[in-house]
């Protein structure tokens, strides 16, 4: 009877620690939901939410006299990271550069900064007795060129991953002279899923580019790429798509059946991200992408990818050029000159190779280096035809909790009001609000002067104060983002932005709404102020969109560019 009784014991325990074990595999990884079961999980939650619609009832004074240009919110440039910043004396000739973050980073990243600071160390003097130091400013390439293009901030050299970007800064007016054309060689590739790639090859016969373009235009390949305002990658994929259209002859790239055919194969890419980060976070996470844009260094360095994906490459080759910008003294030029022969010694080419450049691929450029002219009008044709006639339905969504009372909540308002200067008249825009209670001050409507003026307006107007309840936020936005289908055409995206700063501490929580997200397929592309990166960044993963960590200073940049891309 004793032991009888001790077995019933273990069991009931067993039963009890299995329980309470399933409970919590339930919450650290819920199950997304099929679309329509996610539209009843939405609606049913949507019931226990108390929230208001409170229409805005003016009009900004809009400005018409000129459209906002990306260039124009740029941040300080102390925004950018200095990574080597050596000490510089009356004897010494500095010389700044700026370089591209796969070689100003860390580890397998930080090539020309360890590079510098060995350069540095041995204190190499000109014939006039001074000391070269060399300062590295870690800056993407596209911010970097839009810096020197806009004249805002010059440095006295420049390193880019491709000479896409020199290019287009000539085009600008800016004197640029070559210091050395390569420093270190990498390669543009489409990362496929082996299974679909040897599919392909079956179908086609080989993988070439043109191949891989007609089975996204097919339908046969989801493909992703990377922001051509921003990335190296992604712009050279767009030029490579343009040209490939064009049969590779430049005048033709612009042309109308050029721009018709790109507008059909913009139909079959889902997903375009701003940086090669985000695109290998996203395809980790999810892994919807058959294919996707990389580098070949960072594609070598990614374990997860090596094993299951194949790297094919594609367009101009990334030479890491170096670049004197404008005007230079003799004694800069000599500097730039040492300095350029130090990093060509066999350690440093050594250590080039060991961090993933200077691949053994035998790849040459697939055409021939376009005019910045040409690059810049791409850039332009790409913002316009990149959603390939779709109209874009997006909510704001805007933390007014006491958290952002002062510098963030202005810092907030301001950065809508700059950025509804880069979203087109062709898509639909609205707005909602969120402390402990969801507000709708906006509802979704065609952003024409007359919404564009009450955006504004209503932006201008928002107070904060407070607790914070973000996801019942957002579950109103999917709600109203839904809600606002009934009126739009069959084939219209959808997106939500949340800007917040921090955690939801009242409502609903994000184990309630994943599956609902996932359901959806909505991205929710999320703008921290001083925030919990982390949460923010979970919550953009769950349908491949970008989190953005931006302090003061250049929120106005991060987000005009973002909807500079995506709007």
């Amino acid at each position: 009877m004793r032991q009888i009784k001790k077995l019933i014991f273990v069991g009931v325990v067993f039963l009890f620690i299995f329980g309470i074990y399933s409970v919590i595999q339930k919450i650290v990884t819920p199950t997304a939901l099929s679309y329509e079961e996610a539209v009843i999980e939405l609606n049913r939650l949507l019931k226990d939410i108390e929230w208001t619609q409170e229409r805005v009832q003016r009009k900004a004074n809009l400005a018409l006299s000129s459209k906002k240009d990306i260039l124009e919110t740029l941040p300080n440039i102390e925004q950018f990271q200095m990574v080597v910043q050596p000490s510089i004396t009356p004897n010494d000739v500095g010389i700044e550069i700026f370089v591209s973050t796969e070689k100003s980073g860390k580890t397998i990243d930080g090539w020309m900064v360890e590079a510098a600071m060995e350069f540095n160390a041995q204190e190499i003097r000109l014939n006039s007795g001074k000391r070269v130091q060399v300062l590295i400013r870690k800056i993407a390439s596209g911010t970097g060129y839009e810096f020197i293009a806009s004249k805002k901030y010059l440095p006295d050299a420049f390193s880019p991953s491709s000479h896409l970007w020199i290019e287009m800064t000539k085009a600008h007016g800016m004197s640029m002279n070559p210091i050395r054309e390569r420093l270190v060689r990498n390669i543009a590739g489409i990362v496929i899923k082996k299974q679909l790639a040897n599919e392909l090859k079956t179908s086609y016969g080989n993988l070439e580019i043109k191949n891989i373009i007609d089975a996204v235009i097919q339908g046969k390949l989801a493909m992703g790429y990377t922001n051509p305002y921003a990335s190296s990658t992604g712009l050279n994929f767009l030029i490579t798509v343009l040209s490939s259209f064009a049969n590779g002859t430049e005048s033709e790239m612009l042309s109308p059946s050029v721009i018709s055919a790109f507008e059909n194969f913009q139909k079959g890419v889902p997903f375009v991200c701003e940086t090669t980060i985000q695109m290998r976070e996203s395809v980790q996470n999810d892994g919807s992408l058959d294919a996707f844009v990389m580098e070949y260094q960072t594609f070598m360095n990614t374990s997860e990818l090596k094993t299951d994906y194949e790297f094919i490459p594609f367009g101009y080759v990334h030479d890491n050029p170096l670049y004197s910008v404008g005007v230079l003294s003799d004694e800069k030029k000599q500097a730039l000159e040492r300095f350029a022969q130090f990093i060509e010694q066999p350690r440093y080419v050594s250590l080039a190779d060991q961090y993933g450049f200077n691949p053994s691929l035998s790849y040459s450029s697939a055409f021939t280096l376009p005019s910045g002219t040409t690059l810049i009008e791409a850039q332009k044709l790409w913002k316009e035809k990149k959603d390939a006639g779709k109209q874009v339905n997006a909510i704001f969504l805007c933390d007014v909790s006491g958290s952002m009372a002062g510098s963030r909540i202005q810092a907030l308002k301001k950065s809508l009001i700059v950025g509804s200067e880069f979203i087109s008249k062709n898509n639909a825009i609205g707005l909602i609000i969120f402390n402990d209670q969801v507000k709708e001050i906006l509802p979704v409507d065609k952003f024409n002067l007359s919404q564009k003026a009450s955006f504004q307006a209503a932006a201008e107007d928002i107070s904060s104060g407070g607790g914070t309840a973000m996801y019942d936020g957002i579950v109103v936005a999917l709600h109203q983002l839904l809600k606002s289908k009934e009126t739009s055409p069959p084939d219209t995206k959808f997106t939500l932005f949340v800007l917040t700063d921090g955690e939801s501490k009242s409502g609903l929580d994000y184990y309630d709404i994943f599956p609902v997200i996932a359901g959806l397929k909505i991205p929710i592309y999320t703008i921290g102020y001083e925030a919990n990166i982390d949460v923010l960044k979970q919550l953009s993963l769950v349908v491949e969109a970008a989190s953005l960590q931006a302090n003061e200073g250049e929120i106005e940049y991060k987000i005009g560019s973002l909807l500079n891309a995506q709007m």
